[in-house]
């Protein structure tokens, strides 16, 4: 039973394991099998090894490892122990590490032992007590160490506002920003998802073959699973033909577009391999009209498609029931139980149904704010509570809610956000080049990818395929542009602003012919 003067997460994760702590939790793809009791026994002893390591009330543990159940124990173990957990993207390079360590502060890091001789000496530079190892096969110094601790611990006490995670995001200017959520946010969430994706306590069955170190998988997914004592089929990497053989094991699947795009390019993919499952959702990215009706004419399912950020988690979705009404495609459905969403114009009057404005949203769920960022935080709150999520949308007479646009500069590219003033910093520092602009454009597969348009200094010459080569060894994949364009200069208005609008119409059938 939840300890009702306990706000931990942990304690209402726990609390919803079944009786029979001997049942499977989660199944892998390579034939290993975790018991609900592996996962409260290990999350015990990582969370022992954290206490023994004497660390202080609030301290944060830095995460960069490839996928794997043990991964996600890490996460629990960190949640049990009172800490705040700090996932990080495992395609970030150096510079994005140091800026995120440094930023942060962690008193404990764990990566792979593959990174493990770049991320240390950052870590340790910047004041990092503790660095640790763990890769995606059982292997790591965290694993060794926490193997030597105690099997049995008593869940830290929190409080609805402690600090339960901190996950970077950035904005369309400046450097990365840490979103900090509560426990009550998170809680809150997963609850709320719960009941309104009619999940069934041990009889649903999920396939994870989402990333963990975003809002995604490691809390829509995980929390959904993990609060209704629901059993996971786990993938430490996406494959759609694996993910097709398994449907016929599970009821639900969670997944960014790309994945559902992959997933129609397999012939096995039919309405009899899909006849066990209950529910189909995406997010993370917008899902294409065309997606939308190809998946319910080959499978006979309707995508669930929802709307979510790192600073709110879940904001809207779908309807599950056919009672709450049917599921739109284009549409992000209605505001989650909970959630205020509404849409303000220029000047911050409401916008009448059907108008298009700027999403706004206030909830138990909406974060605490940028971490050491008092000032960002402010600017990013109205004075009276709603946090300004940067889409542009419209809510119709019947409340469903149609995201149209968004901060124009983000793009988002196979569900990762890419921020173009990040990478025009980067390249902007490169041997002569004067200045870039960085786009997003459309992409059959990825959806949206970035295309860099560069001018060089007077007398420079500046290739674009060694532009492109030079970013590769200094940030995630998800950001190198797809190609890079050499023009003597950008366009701008009369107030000297570069014309991102005219770039994109120009290039925008540049992938039009690109393969899915």
């Amino acid at each position: 039973m939840i300890d009702p003067t306990n706000a931990n997460l942990f304690a209402a994760l726990r609390a919803a394991f079944p009786t029979d702590l001997d049942a499977i939790a989660v199944e892998t793809d390579d034939g290993l099998y975790y018991s609900w009791r592996d996962l409260d026994r290990a999350s015990a002893m990582i969370a022992n090894l954290f206490e023994a390591l004497g660390l202080k009330a609030g301290d944060r543990i830095a995460v960069q490892v490839e996928k794997s159940v043990e991964a996600m124990m890490l996460y629990l173990a960190t949640l049990r122990a009172g800490y705040v957990f700090l996932p990080l993207n495992t395609a970030y390079r150096e510079a994005e590490i140091e800026y995120f360590i440094g930023n942060a502060g962690p008193a404990v890091v764990v990566c792979s032992s593959a990174n493990a001789g770049w991320v240390a000496p950052l870590a340790t530079a910047a004041g990092t007590r503790h660095v640790f190892t763990l890769d995606d096969d059982r292997k790591g110094t965290l694993l060794e160490v926490a193997a030597q601790c105690s099997d049995q611990h008593k869940v830290a006490q929190k409080k609805p506002d402690d600090l339960a995670a901190i996950l970077y995001t950035s904005g369309t200017t400046g450097r990365s920003k840490g979103a900090m959520l509560t426990h009550r946010n998170l809680q809150s969430n997963a609850e709320v998802l719960k009941d309104y994706w009619g999940w069934r306590p041990r009889a649903d069955v999920l396939i994870h073959a989402l990333p963990i170190f975003h809002v995604h998988g490691l809390f829509v997914a995980i929390h959904g699973a993990l609060i209704s004592g629901s059993q996971m089929i786990w993938l430490n990497r996406f494959d759609s033909k694996r993910v097709v053989a398994r449907l016929p094991d599970a009821t639900v699947f969670m997944g960014v577009p790309t994945l559902y795009v992959r997933m129609l390019a397999e012939p096995t993919l039919t309405r009899e391999a899909c006849n066990g499952m209950r529910l189909f959702i995406s997010g993370s990215a917008p899902l294409l009209l065309e997606t939308f009706e190809a998946w319910r004419e080959r499978t006979g399912h309707t995508i669930l498609e929802r709307y979510g950020m790192s600073e709110t988690a879940m904001l809207t979705s779908n309807p599950y029931s056919a009672v709450q009404g049917e599921r739109r495609g284009g549409t992000v459905g209605f505001p989650l139980p909970g959630v205020q969403l509404r849409v303000r114009d220029d000047a911050g009057e409401p916008c009448l149904n059907g108008e298009i404005g700027h999403i706004q949203v206030a909830g138990p769920n909406v974060f605490a704010g940028y971490w050491r960022m008092p000032e960002k935080t402010k600017e990013e709150f109205t004075p009276d509570g709603y946090f300004k999520t940067g889409d542009v949308g419209k809510v119709d007479g019947r409340g469903y809610v149609t995201i149209v646009g968004r901060s124009k500069d983000l793009i988002i590219s196979g569900g990762y956000n890419v921020y173009p003033a990040e990478i025009e910093g980067y390249i902007n520092e490169m041997a002569g080049v004067a200045e870039s602009a960085l786009i997003g454009v459309p992409h059959p597969d990825f959806g949206e990818v970035g295309v860099a348009i560069v001018t060089p200094k007077p007398g420079a010459a500046v290739d674009g395929d060694a532009v492109i080569a030079e970013l590769k060894a200094r940030l995630a994949n998800f950001k190198i542009p797809k190609r890079c364009f050499v023009v003597p200069e950008l366009p701008r208005n009369t107030m000297g602003k570069v014309q991102k609008a005219l770039l994109r119409e120009q290039h925008k059938g540049l992938f039009k012919s690109a393969k899915a």
